[in-house]
């Protein structure tokens, strides 16, 4: 099936990753999650880790870790410490993601994918 749009490409991605964490046991919490300071592509929850996970879709797992820059990982740690803010709960552990996605291969997920500098 063809998609015509980056948006449909990216929806499909999503729903691909989404199914594939699930498998791997974690909770989906929040989904393109948006606040002031930018995006979120997914959240989620094993336990009392918290995940925010980037996920890139593109010809090559190697061109999709590629297309990651710094700027992109600050906006997403901005993002997720005003999120967390409004938990009712205290991870134990928090963690920043990449599902790395191609044609014709399997979800790559890279844990950890990032350091936060704060």
């Amino acid at each position: 099936m063809m998609f015509k749009t980056g948006y449909q490409r990216g929806l499909l991605a999503e729903a691909v990753a989404r199914l594939y964490l699930r498998l791997k046991g974690y909770s989906i919490i929040e989904q393109r999650y948006r606040n002031s300071y930018g995006e979120i592509d997914l959240i989620i929850r094993k336990g009392r880790r918290l995940v925010a996970v980037e996920i890139k879709f593109r010809q090559s797992q190697r061109t999709a870790a590629e297309s990651i820059t710094r700027r992109q990982c600050q906006r997403i740690e901005r993002t997720l410490r005003a999120y967390l803010g409004q938990l009712a709960w205290q991870p134990e552990e928090i963690r920043f993601d990449v599902i790395l996605l191609s044609p014709k291969s399997l979800p790559q997920h890279l844990k950890n994918a990032w350091q936060s500098n704060h």
